[in-house]
């Protein structure tokens, strides 16, 4: 944190040095003395103070200065740092009006020339003074600004990315502060043009591409070698449990990541059902937890997304967004599942805008007050109505089947039973999303026929898809893209068209020998995290197989 500073007036030279000598001598190594030679300078220096959103403590102003008086110089600077603490300096025969000036400059004290000596009559009231400004003093973030509001898409995954890599940030909205256009405009940058990443260095970025940002705040990007024991394709629960055990057993271990530690059981507002936490844990802190316990045993993390995967012999080739390669014995492909997309009118156009995948915490404050919409009936849907019923006046569970019992666990459903502001409406579906810029209402067919309901906020859990597509067709996949494994590649009439090898295929291995697959990107996988992790696990135990057959 930048200095606080005490700012001296005066048009006398003499006393002014005397002033800052004195204030300097006492105060100099926890606040940083500025002075003026009169008000309108002073008043000149707190612009550009506020500007660089400088911390100021304490003015000390003699009241008979030419131009403009003491009281007047305090008067009109105390909308500027108003809990910044007044002290006039007067002489005897300005007393009565020093008086005044505690009522019309709301002055906290006045002094009388000469103060010495300072230990007696100075000190022991500046001192305290400052201690009451530091007692209610919060001192402004220095770290990431995030400017830009609430119904822009490109803000929201800006927000989003450095929310779950646990980059602290303070978001500032452009529609509800005029200061914000001002941060803008004394950068000389187009308000039209967000979000924009403020740096505590003064340098910002427009509208910042993830990868760019992530180099930024110091999340790696790129591997530091070409070659691992192990690449492992997915931070979610599966690929951090593989991380953990693969470099805790001496693989040299690459985790590749295009977003967080935690896949989609990181923006899990709460997981209550894992082993080993009682009273439930956040995705987010549980993927947190994991990333650094494997790096701890030295696995190394980078910010990539992989586009590509080839074989050349007894090595595996993945290929990332920036277009280099990292090689391997073996590749664990866990890069997850995203939720499928809800299939209506205005739904693509207002994505970002209103309407939201997976949890979206970041969204949760902005929701206080509101009626939140939830689509879902399965355990992520639970989920996060529970969580935003924190906020919100009302959640609405919109459920297309009769009930939740098919789909969510009863613990979930006992707790929404539960929770006197959230409410369940089966047998409904969405039809269409109302808005032009933002979100504005929802079109849901009922059992009682169509309806037009208000709605700000929609949160969608409708079902997830494979993470596949950027795969080669020789990793089989069942009908719907996920990857088959083990012995449920007996049942592919192309298994032999692709598998060579004379030993049938380890539990967890794909169509490709060496490349393992685990999580929910498996057919058949339990969706779970507690089965997503042994799943990870036992894929490092069958690699160890894999590779003393070289």
């Amino acid at each position: 944190m930048a200095r606080p500073i005490l700012l001296a007036v005066d048009d006398d030279v003499s006393v002014l040095e005397a002033v800052v000598q004195d204030l300097r001598r006492q105060y100099g190594a926890t606040y940083r003395v500025m002075r003026a030679a009169s008000g309108q300078a002073a008043l000149d220096i707190l612009d550009q103070l506020k500007t660089r959103e400088e911390p100021v403590a304490l003015f000390i102003s003699d009241q008979r200065m030419p131009g403009m008086t003491g009281v007047e110089f305090l008067e009109r600077a105390r909308p500027l740092y108003p809990d910044a603490r007044r002290v006039l300096l007067t002489a005897y025969a300005d007393t009565e009006a020093a008086i005044r000036a505690i009522n019309s400059a709301r002055i906290h004290y006045y002094l009388n020339k000469p103060w010495d000596p300072p230990e007696e009559k100075l000190y022991p009231v500046i001192t305290d003074l400052l201690e009451d400004w530091r007692t209610g003093y919060r001192p402004p973030f220095e770290g990431l600004r995030v400017i830009g509001h609430r119904w822009l898409l490109k803000d929201h995954k800006v927000r989003n990315f450095l929310s779950r890599n646990h980059v602290p940030y303070r978001w500032l909205d452009v529609t509800a502060d005029p200061g914000v256009l001002k941060l803008l405009t004394d950068r000389q940058l187009d308000p039209a043009r967000l979000p924009v990443v403020l740096f505590a260095d003064g340098t910002w970025l427009v509208d910042p591409d993830l990868e760019i940002l992530a180099a930024r705040v110091g999340l790696s990007t790129q591997a530091a070698q070409e070659f691992y024991d192990l690449v492992v394709v997915g931070a979610g629960p599966a690929g951090l449990a593989a991380a953990v055990y693969g470099a805790s057993e001496g693989l040299k271990t690459l985790v590749i990541e295009p977003e967080a530690p935690g896949g989609q059981a990181g923006s899990s507002s709460r997981i209550e059902n894992y082993l080993g936490f009682p009273s439930g844990v956040t995705g987010a802190e549980l993927g947190r937890r994991a990333h650094t316990q494997a790096s701890r045993f030295g696995a190394e993390f980078v910010m990539q997304r992989a586009t590509g995967l080839r074989i050349e012999g007894q090595y595996r080739f993945v290929k990332l967004a920036d277009g280099r390669e990292v090689s391997s014995h073996c590749v664990l492909l866990a890069p997850g599942v995203q939720y499928r997309k809800l299939d209506v009118p205005g739904a693509e156009r207002l994505t970002g805008r209103g309407i939201y995948y997976g949890a979206a915490l970041v969204e949760a404050v902005a929701c206080k007050g509101e009626e939140v919409y939830v689509v879902g009936g399965a355990n992520s849907a639970g989920q996060a109505a529970l969580y935003f019923a924190q906020f919100a006046n009302k959640v609405t569970m919109l459920v297309r089947g009769e009930g939740l019992s098919a789909t969510m666990s009863k613990y979930l459903i006992d707790e929404i039973t539960a929770t006197s502001n959230i409410v369940v409406e089966t047998c409904t579906q969405v039809l269409e999303a109302v808005g032009q810029e933002r979100l504005e209402g929802l079109r849901v067919c009922s059992p009682g026929g169509e309806k037009q309901v208000t709605a700000n906020s929609l949160f969608v859990f409708i079902g997830a898809a494979p993470v596949t597509a950027w795969l080669p067709s020789c990793l089989l996949r069942d009908k719907s893209g996920f990857l088959l494994a083990g012995p449920d590649l007996r049942t592919e009439a192309k298994m032999a068209e692709v598998w060579k090898e004379r030993r049938e295929p380890y539990l967890l291995e794909s169509s490709v020998p060496g490349v393992f697959v685990a999580g929910d990107v498996r057919s058949g996988s339990v969706k779970r995290v507690a089965s997503a992790v042994g799943e990870g696990s036992i894929a490092v135990q069958l690699m160890h197989q894999y590779l003393a057959g070289f």
